[in-house]
Order: structure tokens, then C-alpha cells, then sequence
């Protein structure tokens, strides 16, 4: 294939990861709307009293077995990783509920869950529940169902739901309880499986980059032959020979090839007379914001140290009957920080840290994955390539980091630029997730 001048729409790991492979073969531009690179790679450089240590905000964690495409990378570029720690821990503020999933001693940190007849039910549900999932996917069942439904026809209980399986689910997702109940069932157990939260053994090893997640984004970054931050791209227009792209300030260039690798929404607004099937595809995605603070204030984790986990979530029953949920990151289990203080990474808080303990506040937003959207994912191939624009991100399957890498991976494939270790690789969970469902009723989710 001869060389082309390809444009890259943004700069999280499906952009730089697709300017990164392209530029292999090549003429790369690569364009960010912001001043940093990595997107939800975000490494913050925390003044503590050992002196800086770094912190992820957003990308924490991967693991081999789910993650093949990203462990090939960081193998490919000597990326530094170290063991992670990947415990769960809950907190119910409204009825001074606490457990931790680590083993019995956590489980019952607080005396007094010993006997409470709903906790105890909770954790029958818990493996009753493990056993209907496992069966259901050796079956091939349940194709046709939401979440909320398969949890109805198992007669699993109110305090399963609102203090294990929605919240849990809510956090790793970064959406409402009532969004993830309208949630595939069958792709929400085959995940929960692959990531071995519907068994108790053969869970997979989680890990860390080491340095933060900058390591790897540094190590692509140069070798790239252009690279145009803060430079937004407002507009892509097809031309007889490629496609235009034009920025704030007027025409950023023509080029022979775009790689888009913005949100699925961003994309849309960016293309110029988008077409039928690019408005239905693309126009399927909602997303839901979400504040990331990053801070050392340890009213925002469980009261009893005892229970602390690396991922901590806290929750409270509402006058209107809502329970918003929040997650709490300890960064210094995740990420193994050389300090004595508690960092900490709260997603949504019940109430924002005390700003005297806060030193960085940062918004992701994260794919809301309704029927419509995995509907859409089925047509995504549809639109590859069509007038010479290409299309990657999290988006493309479960809205992680892998599924964004492993969309850019396909994008570069299909552009004459796999990378070395593709020729071996297995399947990722974005290549076998999406299948046709019945629409569920109301599923369209509002972030």
C-alpha cells in the first residue's frame, strides 16, 4: 500500500494508539482539542511529603486475560507494570451498612451483619445468583432480556440489588443504577464472567502501570510525526480526492484518510452532511459525565478502615427515593504509591472532599450502553472507511481501554498497518460482545 496523508481526530489511547501504528506506513497528523495528550490516560503528579509521586485519575488498571490488545502494547514498548489489587468494599451511609468482599473477616467487619436477616439474604443471593449466571451463558440463554428483567425472573432481592450487584455495576460502568438495569443481560454476565466477578476462583491478576499510565503515551508520542494540540477539528467535508478538515482558525489540511477517534457523538457533530446509516450508528451513543476528584480527604471512604478496599462504594437512600452512587479509588492499594498518605480518586461523590485536601478535579465521560447503542455497534462496520473516514473508540465495545485499542487496532489493520503482534492474537471482548437483541422497553438511557 503507498503511503497516504491520514489525519487522527483525538488523542486518547484509540487516537494516539491509531497514529502510533499508521505512522509505520504512513504521513501521520495527529490532532487533540486539548493541551494534553491520553485522554482518560491521566497522570497526576501529587506534591506529598515523600516528595511527587504520580496517580492515575482515569485509566488504573488491566489484566492479560481481558486485555490483549493493551498487553501488547505495553510487552511491544517495555511499558514498566507491577500487581494491583482489585478488592471491593460498600457503604450504605443512610443504615450504617459496611462490608468488604476480601474474605469472612470483611464480609462481617461489622459485627452486626451477622445478624441481620437481610444481609445474610444478600449473600445467599450473591451465590445464587453466580450459579444462575454461569448456567445461563452454558446455556446460550437469555438473550432477549435487560438486566432489570433476568433479575426479576431470579426473584433476586431489594438488598442484592441496591447494595452488591447495581451499585458494583454502576461504578465499573460510571452510569445511574436505573441505566444499568436497562443493561443486556447476557452481555453484562458474559463481562462479569470474563472478569471473574461470577466466581470465586481463577480470577484473573490485575495490574499497574508503573509511573502511571504517562509511561506508555510518552512512549508513542514520539513516533509520531505530527502532533497538533490544542487544536480542535470542528468540521470534516469530503472532497473529490479525501477529506478536509478545518479547526477554529479556518482549514487545518487535506488529507487522504481520516481516522476519527472522538466519542461517538463528537464524531457526528464533526461530519459535514453526515449520511442516513452515520446518523443512525453514530447518533446511537449517549454518554454520561462524570467528575473525577483526586484528593487526600478520608471522610469520602467507609468509616471503618477495616473495610477499605481499592474500589469503595458508597451509597444513600434519598428523600425522593434515589440512590446515587459513588466510587472511591485508594490509590495507594491500586497503584502501590510510595507514600504514607491516603490518596484518593472519587468518581461522583456524595459530597465533594474538603477542598483544603483536593488537588486535582477532572470530567471523563463514559458510553451509556442501552439497547440502542448495542444495536449500533452491530452496523459500526458498515460505515468503516466509507468516503475515506474511519471510526475507533470504547465505544466499539464494553467502553474501556482495551475496547478503544483494539478499535484502533482494526482501524490500522484495515489501513495497511497492523502491529507486529496481531498475526497471534486472540479475540478480544470487542470483537465477540455486540449480538443482535430485542430492543428492551424504555431502554433509551438519558446520561
Amino acid at each position: 500500500m503507498e503511503p497516504r496523508r491520514i489525519a487522527v481526530v483525538g488523542a486518547g489511547v484509540a487516537g494516539i494508539g491509531a497514529a502510533w501504528m499508521l505512522a509505520r506506513k504512513h504521513d501521520v497528523t495527529l490532532f487533540e482539542a486539548n493541551e494534553r495528550l491520553g485522554g482518560h490516560s491521566h497522570t497526576v503528579e501529587c506534591d506529598l511529603p515523600e516528595g511527587p509521586v504520580p496517580v492515575d485519575t482515569g485509566f488504573i488498571v488491566y489484566n492479560e486475560p481481558n486485555y490483549p490488545q493493551l498487553s501488547a502494547l505495553f510487552r511491544h514498548l517495555a511499558v514498566p507494570t507491577q500487581e494491583s489489587n482489585m478488592s471491593f468494599a460498600f457503604a450504605a451511609t443512610d443504615i450504617d451498612l459496611e462490608y468488604a468482599g476480601s474474605g469472612l473477616g470483611t464480609l462481617f467487619a461489622q459485627r452486626r451483619n451477622l445478624f441481620r436477616p437481610r444481609f445474610l439474604g444478600m449473600v445467599r443471593d450473591i451465590l445464587r445468583f453466580n450459579r444462575a449466571a454461569n448456567a445461563r451463558l452454558e446455556a446460550g440463554t437469555g438473550h432477549r432480556q435487560s438486566l432489570g428483567e433476568l433479575l426479576d425472573e431470579l426473584g433476586m432481592g431489594e438488598a442484592f440489588r441496591r447494595y452488591y450487584l447495581l451499585p458494583m455495576s454502576a461504578a465499573i460502568w460510571s452510569c445511574p443504577q436505573d441505566v444499568m438495569l436497562r443493561f443486556p443481560a447476557r452481555s453484562f454476565l458474559r463481562f462479569f464472567h470474563n472478569h471473574g466477578l461470577i466466581q470465586l476462583r481463577d480470577r484473573p491478576q490485575w495490574r499497574t502501570v508503573t509511573g502511571g499510565s504517562r509511561e506508555y503515551i510518552a512512549r508513542m508520542r514520539d513516533a509520531i510525526q505530527r502532533i497538533e494540540t490544542a487544536s480542535p477539528v470542528r468540521s470534516i467535508v469530503r472532497t473529490a480526492s479525501g477529506v478536509r478538515l478545518s479547526g477554529d482558525n479556518g482549514e487545518l489540511g487535506d488529507f487522504d484518510a481520516v481516522v476519527v477517534a472522538a466519542h461517538a457523538d463528537q464524531a457526528l457533530d464533526m461530519l459535514d452532511g453526515p449520511s442516513t446509516a452515520e446518523q443512525q450508528v453514530l447518533g446511537a451513543f449517549g454518554y454520561q459525565d462524570n467528575a473525577a476528584w483526586l484528593h487526600t480527604d478520608t471522610a469520602l471512604m467507609p468509616r471503618r478502615r477495616a473495610v477499605w478496599s481499592s474500589w469503595n462504594h458508597l451509597t444513600t437512600r434519598r428523600a425522593d427515593g434515589h440512590d446515587p452512587v459513588s466510587v472511591t479509588y485508594w490509590m495507594n492499594r491500586l497503584q502501590n504509591l510510595a507514600t504514607d498518605t491516603d490518596v484518593l480518586v472519587s468518581l461522583n461523590p456524595l459530597e465533594a472532599p474538603d477542598p483544603a485536601h483536593v488537588i486535582h478535579r477532572q470530567t471523563y465521560a463514559h458510553p451509556v450502553f442501552d439497547q440502542a447503542a448495542m444495536t449500533a455497534q452491530i452496523d459500526l462496520p458498515s460505515i468503516q472507511g466509507t468516503d475515506r473516514i474511519w471510526y475507533c473508540g470504547s465505544y466499539h465495545g464494553y467502553g474501556f481501554h482495551e475496547d478503544a485499542f483494539a478499535s484502533a487496532v482494526r482501524v490500522a489493520e484495515q489501513l495497511g498497518a497492523p502491529p507486529a503482534w496481531t498475526e497471534s492474537a486472540p479475540a478480544t471482548e470487542s470483537e465477540v460482545m455486540a449480538e443482535p437483541e430485542r430492543p428492551v422497553a424504555g431502554a433509551t438511557a438519558t446520561p
